[in-house]
C-alpha cells in the first residue's frame, strides 16, 4: 500500500482540533478529516487519475511546466486552470505563492539531484489552490498538489509554506522510486523523507547552512495564538507545540520512545521523528549545507533499487551507511553510523 494521499497535516491534530476545538473550528477539522478519508480509498474508486495529465504536456530539460487551478472552495479537482507556465500571474497571492513553490521544489531536485521533475522524465507540476470550506490541510494525489485556505484561526493558507509543498512533492518521487509502504516503519521512513527533502528545499531557496536553519516543518503554517512554532521539529521532535487544542508534538526522537499505535496507519506522522532527528544529527556533524552530503547520501538511498518498499529504519540506515561510504568515503560514513547510533539505530 503505497500512499496516493500523504496529507501534511496528520490526523492526530486534526482529532485534536475536533475535540477540543470552538465550535466553528471543530466542525472544520471534522469536515477536513472526512474529506481526508475519502482519499484513502482504493485508486479505483476514483480513478480518472492519468487523464488529467494527458492535458499537460510534460516540460523540456531544465525547466518545470507548472499549471496552477482554482478550486473556488469546492473539492472537484483539478479546478479552473488561472496560471500557467510564463504566464502573466493574477493578484492571487496563493495562486503566485503556489507557483513559485512548485518552481524551487523543481529546481532544488533539477539542480541539485540531477533529477528532471517528480518522475524524472519532466512531468508537469499541477496544483490547485482554495480547495474545500476552511480546508486544513494539503496534499499530494497521486497526480497533483492540493492547498486548503486553512481556517485563518489555527491553521494559515497552505501555500505559504515551500517546505510543506517540497514535503507533498516529494511523495510523489518516493511512490516512483522506492514506492515505500504507507503504514509502520516504510510509512514513517516515507513521512520522513518528504521531511527531510521539505527541509532541504527550504534551506537551498534561503540559502542557509545546517547552523542557520531552524529545521522546522510548516513553521509559516500555525496562526497567532497557537502555542508552537511549527507542525514538526527534527532538531527536538516532540517540542513543536503544546497547544490546548491540538495537543502536544507525540513525535519522539529515539527508539526507546518508538509509539505502537494502530492510527494513523500506525503512526507515521509520529514515529517519523526518529529518523528525522538521525538526519539533523548527521547534517549537524557533517556542517555545511545540508543537501551537498546528507542530502545526496539520502536521495542515493531513496533511489537505490535494493530499498524495498517494506523497509524498516534499519534497512534504510544501512543503506545511506553504504552510500555514505561509495560516494564520500570512511569519514563520512562514520557520521552516518553515528547519527543513526544516536536514535537507536544500528548497531
Amino acid at each position: 500500500m503505497t500512499s496516493r494521499h500523504a496529507p501534511v497535516i496528520p490526523p492526530h491534530m486534526l482529532d485534536a482540533l475536533a475535540r477540543h476545538g470552538a465550535g466553528h473550528l471543530k466542525s472544520r477539522a471534522q469536515n477536513t478529516l472526512s474529506i481526508d478519508q475519502q482519499f484513502r480509498q482504493p485508486m479505483s474508486a476514483r480513478a480518472k487519475a492519468s487523464i488529467i495529465h494527458q492535458n499537460y504536456p510534460d516540460s523540456a530539460p531544465g525547466a518545470p511546466a507548472r499549471y496552477i487551478f482554482d478550486a473556488n472552495q469546492q473539492t472537484r479537482l483539478p479546478g479552473e486552470l488561472v496560471l500557467e507556465e510564463g504566464g502573466e500571474p493574477p493578484e492571487d497571492a496563493q495562486v503566485v505563492q503556489a507557483y513559485e513553490d512548485l518552481g524551487a521544489t523543481y529546481r532544488f531536485f533539477h539542480d541539485v539531484m540531477g533529477r528532471h521533475s517528480i518522475d524524472g522524465e519532466g512531468m508537469a507540476l499541477l496544483g490547485t489552490v482554495h480547495y474545500g470550506q476552511a480546508y486544513q490541510n494539503a496534499f499530494w494525489n497521486g497526480e497533483q498538489m492540493v492547498f486548503g485556505d486553512g481556517d485563518g484561526e489555527v491553521f494559515l493558507p497552505f501555500t505559504r509554506a515551500l517546505d510543506v509543498v517540497a514535503h507533498e512533492l516529494t511523495h510523489g518521487v518516493t511512490e516512483l522510486t522506492a514506492g515505500l509502504e504507507y503504514r509502520d516503519q516504510p510509512g514513517a521512513l516515507n513521512e520522513s523523507i518528504s521531511d527531510v527533502f521539505g527541509v532541504m528545499v527550504n534551506q537551498y531557496a534561503r540559502g542557509e547552512d545546517v547552523t542557520q536553519a531552524d529545521w522546522l516543518i510548516g513553521a509559516d503554517l500555525l496562526a497567532e495564538g497557537v502555542n508552537g512554532k511549527a507542525l514538526r521539529s527534527m532538531a527536538a521532535p516532540g517540542t513543536a507545540y503544546d497547544d490546548p487544542m491540538l495537543g502536544k508534538d507525540p513525535q519522539p526522537a529515539h527508539m526507546d520512545q518508538f509509539v505502537n499505535t494502530r492510527s494513523d496507519n500506525g503512526g507515521v506522522h509520529i514515529n517519523s521523528g526518529i529518523p528525522n532527528h538521525a538526519f539533523y544529527l548527521i547534517a549537524m556533524e557533517l556542517g555545511g549545507n545540508s543537501w551537498e552530503t546528507a542530502g545526496q547520501i539520502w536521495y542515493d538511498t531513496l533511489t537505490d533499487e535494493r530499498l524495498a518498499s517494506d523497509a524498516q529504519f534499519i534497512d534504510f540506515a544501512g543503506l545511506t551507511m553504504a552510500h555514505a561510504t561509495q560516494r564520500f568515503g570512511q569519514r563520512v560514513a562514520e557520521a552516518v553510523m553515528n547519527g543513526w547510533r544516536q536514535v537507536g539505530i544500528g548497531p
